[in-house]
């Protein structure tokens, strides 16, 4: 009898260490995932996602607030898009639904502990992974009576925020646009910064690109009496043309882009500026979202892209 309950005991004890191992290794597993390379400068990491060197497969891992997750077709647009410019022949879209955050506006801050709270998917192996939060609040940066609306935002190296509740709205405003338009090209462009453009992270074959001006239209020019550039296109109908984010405004949208913040964005896409070049593509029988022009695609084949 006493054999029996020895033996009995050495099974409960086996069994109590393979639990108390496995609670270990799933603790020590969560504590492995590094972060870091997923929190780097907007455009560090465009080589990485434009070629195969270093990561094969491309993860997309879109967050959403219910009720406001994109079109499919914005979507599978977007995909084409990322496999026109890039080496990834394996590019994989998970979706999540979250709740509110009940946010009447969003700072890039907060937008920053929100994708603390909520993204799952790092980098990992041969996986690079890109994380879209599509909001239901606008930019705290908007200014309705000056007539600036932000669309959406890069500001990390694999981060990116939409604000859809101001797509859906900005859209609703025009009978030739379609919610798919506007995403799409949002989507499109704020990657575009992602790819490294322009010369943000991404060098220029060509000098292609603008410069920031004062309220006056004037440049701005740095120490050393050089103008400063604002990280998109000057080439007329370029996909990351400069004035498709700061319009006739370009001081104010970009003291607007930071306001009680301390994350910086790279660009924050004007929905007013946008809109109108939308519609002028489709009143010409163009299609409504731009591409990117020649010296952009060139800047991105010298980086490792297609």
């Amino acid at each position: 009898m006493k054999k029996k309950n020895l033996i009995l005991l050495l099974i409960v004890l086996a069994f109590a260490s393979s639990c108390s191992n496995d609670s270990d290794d799933d603790s020590n597993s969560s504590a492995t995932v590094n972060k870091t390379p997923n929190l780097q400068a907007t455009g560090s990491s465009a080589n990485d996602i434009l070629s195969n060197v270093n990561f094969d497969k491309l993860l997309i891992e879109i967050t959403y607030v219910r009720g406001f997750r994109p079109t499919e077709t914005s979507i599978d647009n977007f995909v084409g898009y990322l496999s026109d410019r890039t080496f990834k022949t394996d590019i994989e879209v998970t979706y999540r639904e979250l709740p509110s955050p009940n946010e009447e506006t969003l700072i890039l801050d907060e937008i920053a502990d929100l994708e603390e709270e909520n993204r799952t998917a790092y980098n990992d192996g041969s996986t690079l992974a890109i994380y879209i939060y599509f909001a239901d609040a606008p930019s705290d940066g908007d200014d309705l009576d000056e007539g600036l609306v932000t669309l959406g935002a890069v500001y990390r190296n694999t981060s990116m925020i939409i604000y859809e509740s101001t797509i859906r709205s900005l859209a609703s405003r025009s009978s030739a646009i379609t919610v798919t338009d506007v995403e799409t090209a949002t989507l499109n462009h704020e990657f575009g910064h992602l790819f490294g453009l322009v010369n943000l992270g991404t060098e220029a074959i060509n000098e292609h690109e603008d410069i920031q001006r004062d309220e006056n239209g004037n440049p701005v020019l740095d120490d050393n009496g050089n103008p400063i550039g604002n990280d998109h296109c000057n080439v007329e109908g370029c996909l990351m043309r400069a004035e498709l984010v700061f319009g006739s405004s370009a001081a104010r949208m970009l003291s607007l882009a930071g306001k009680t913040s301390g994350l910086r964005s790279a660009c924050n896409l004007n929905g007013n500026t946008i809109l109108k070049m939308l519609e002028s593509n489709v009143a010409r029988g163009s299609a409504a979202v731009p591409r990117l022009d020649a010296e952009c695609i060139l800047d991105l084949q010298n980086n490792g892209g297609r």
